[in-house]
């Protein structure tokens, strides 16, 4: 079953790069759906008009439609707040709020408007174990945030997401910074996660896109080039400049 539809998306800066061009693509729902390619190629800038963290930056065209579960996410009624609630994003580069590892997740559940501390409590340890990080800090939860390894801190950023509970999660090449263990523990999660989240990671390497992908989509250049189920498109690509690509020949 696709969560989100993205039908002839368009996507052009104020500064006249075309990021993204007449852009159509399934995502299925409790799977991993992979966007790779070399930089550049529009990847990222998919993924934050996914959840609409484009209208952030100066955009000069966007145009088409993104239907999450069948409403258009573009139309200028949506409340983009509820939005990003129920399309939560990770980013890179992990950043933790300058507050212990618990007020960290209950930061934004408060600012929602969350006041019961058993459901507060709930979500943190709800959170911290999707993420796969609950028995390394659960005695340590009111010690800083920042106290926290490279990887604990991005794990911790993704339990961040998962504590408000979304439907899909966005991971913009979330271990690009890991060493093997700590990459290793995030692509674990992941597979577990996707049971009950609909997942859209782009990775740092064509090899984690090969591991991870159940779908996967190829990015060059502002355009998608080819998109199929992960085993077929790393396997048997159809188009040349994926097959490439995937063999190392250029990116």
């Amino acid at each position: 079953m696709n969560k989100i539809i993205i039908e002839h998306l368009n996507l052009q800066y104020a500064d006249g790069t075309e990021s993204l061009r007449n852009i159509s693509l399934s995502i299925q729902a409790n799977a991993i759906t992979v966007l790779f390619g070399p930089a550049g190629g529009g990847k990222s800038s998919l993924l934050r008009c996914l959840n609409r963290l484009n209208d952030l930056t100066e955009v000069k065209v966007v145009s088409g439609r993104i239907l999450l579960d069948g409403e258009n996410i573009l139309d200028p009624k949506t409340d983009v707040i509820a939005l990003r609630r129920r399309v939560g994003m990770v980013f890179a580069r992990a950043v933790v709020l300058p507050m212990s590892i618990r007020q960290n997740l209950t930061y934004g559940l408060e600012l929602a408007g969350e006041k019961h501390k058993s459901r507060l409590e709930e979500a943190v340890e709800r959170g911290l174990k999707l993420a796969a990080l609950w028995d390394e800090v659960k005695d340590r939860l009111d010690d800083p945030a920042i106290s926290l390894s490279g990887g604990q801190q991005q794990r911790l950023c993704l339990a961040r997401v998962l504590a408000n509970q979304p439907e899909v999660i966005l991971l913009d090449e979330p271990t690009s910074g890991l060493d093997p263990i700590s990459t290793g523990k995030v692509e674990t999660a992941l597979q577990e996660l996707k049971k009950n989240y609909t997942i859209i990671l782009v990775p740092h390497s064509v090899q984690q896109a090969a591991r991870t992908a159940d779908f996967a989509a190829f990015f060059l250049q502002g355009e998608l080039v080819e998109a199929a189920e992960g085993k077929e498109l790393f396997t048997h690509p159809k188009q040349k400049r994926t097959e490439d690509y995937v063999e190392g020949r250029f990116g």
